[in-house]
């Protein structure tokens, strides 16, 4: 496993809006919490305007990935900080 880099775990708080300590449950909360808000369906009801629809569907998508990549490496983080033998 690598290690988290420093930098990219502030980042990925910061995308969560979590901050230190953080643990794995605040950690699935948030993210069902952000994955929902930033669903692209939720934007369907956009459709008499397909520009606003597009613009919303996209920066739906760009922030899903933002949100699992952000999980990703606070997972990883998490999982290096706990001891061997712990599941």
């Amino acid at each position: 496993m690598n290690k988290v880099n420093h930098d990219d775990l502030n980042q990925a708080l910061e995308t969560l809006g979590l901050a230190r300590p953080v643990s794995l449950d605040q950690l699935i909360a948030k993210r069902r919490e952000l994955l929902h808000t930033w669903d692209p369906a939720r934007y369907a009801n956009l459709t008499n305007n397909p520009k606003k629809y597009m613009r919303m569907f996209k920066q739906a998508e760009e922030m899903m990935r933002r949100i699992e990549a952000a999980s990703q490496v606070v997972n990883e983080w998490l999982a290096a900080k706990m001891p061997q033998g712990q599941d």
